[in-house]
């Protein structure tokens, strides 16, 4: 019976993480939709936090090099104005990514930013390993994006994990990092969060 409770609490703290259909964008469109922010390369660990237990419901990356994107994997921020490709959102403009965070935040749950900078060239390593990657399977948000992280040099002392939470307290004891939580009281879910959102 135990065994069973912990792993109803298992899938149930990584709801976020749900398994959605592949409808990759045409890549003109992901060509054209290419969005360059102007600050130094950077990577961002964004967490999606229960209020209540602390708990991690979701992890995703933001890529910050040539061009900025999210890896999303296994995640169900679907925006039409929002191309996607092997659970990579493309043209992470500044609305886009607050519209990401506003999707995600309501009254359970807040978001964590844990941003550290990287070389041009670590972020160049990154968005190609992300970009290759593929598709995420059911509940592997946290696990994909720790498998992602171990292959950059100055991050491989990031260990594999299957929850959100814990490679929080990993990255967020990174040097450099800087963090910074958002939060909304809106009810609903993210499918109620994304819908709401005007870009």
């Amino acid at each position: 019976m135990r065994s069973i409770l912990i792993a109803l609490s298992l899938i149930a703290g990584l709801a976020g993480c749900a398994i959605k259909p592949v409808n990759d964008s045409p890549a003109e469109v992901i060509a054209a939709s290419a969005y360059r922010d102007p600050s130094a390369p950077s990577l961002t660990l964004l967490t999606v936090v229960n209020n209540r237990s602390g708990s991690g419901g979701h992890s995703a990356l933001v890529v910050n090099g040539s061009q900025r994107v999210i890896f999303d994997p296994a995640g169900s921020y679907k925006h039409p104005r929002v191309p996607e490709k092997g659970d990579v959102l493309y043209g992470i403009t500044p609305a886009v990514l607050q519209s990401y965070k506003s999707a995600h935040a309501r009254s359970t749950y807040h978001v964590v930013s844990q941003t550290v900078p990287v070389t041009a060239e670590q972020a160049e390593r990154v968005l190609q390993l992300v970009r290759g990657y593929g598709n995420v399977g059911d509940a592997r948000c946290a696990q994909a994006t720790t498998d992602i992280l171990t292959q950059v040099p100055g991050f491989q002392g990031i260990k594999s994990t299957w929850f959100p939470a814990k490679l929080m307290d990993q990255f967020g004891a990174l040097p450099g990092v800087v963090t910074d939580k958002y939060y909304e009281n809106d009810e609903g879910d993210i499918v109620d969060g994304v819908a709401n959102i005007q870009l």
